[in-house]
């Protein structure tokens, strides 16, 4: 229910977004499905797992920085490349 939610408002924001982006690069929308955990020299990153909303099967590691959490939603620039495994 908080994941409708947040895809709701999240879409009347994404209008503004997309706009902004579509005329230079597309961009893709992942769901946050697993937080690894934190990388970095401070620890000031945080390495998740994130599922495509457009491509159901397609999963990938990526680093995000900021707060993040199981169920957001990322907005990504670049989408074929993937974050390195932690150690």
């Amino acid at each position: 229910r908080r994941l409708l939610l947040s895809l709701l408002s999240l879409l009347s924001l994404l209008d503004f977004t997309l706009l902004d982006f579509t005329m230079d690069t597309p961009v893709k929308l992942a769901i946050v499905m697993k937080v690894i955990g934190r990388t970095g020299s401070r620890g000031q990153v945080t390495q998740v797992r994130v599922k495509f909303l457009d491509d159901q099967n397609r999963q990938i590691m990526r680093n995000v920085k900021g707060p993040v959490r199981e169920g957001d939603i990322l907005t990504l620039m670049e989408s074929e490349r993937e974050a390195r495994r932690l150690r």
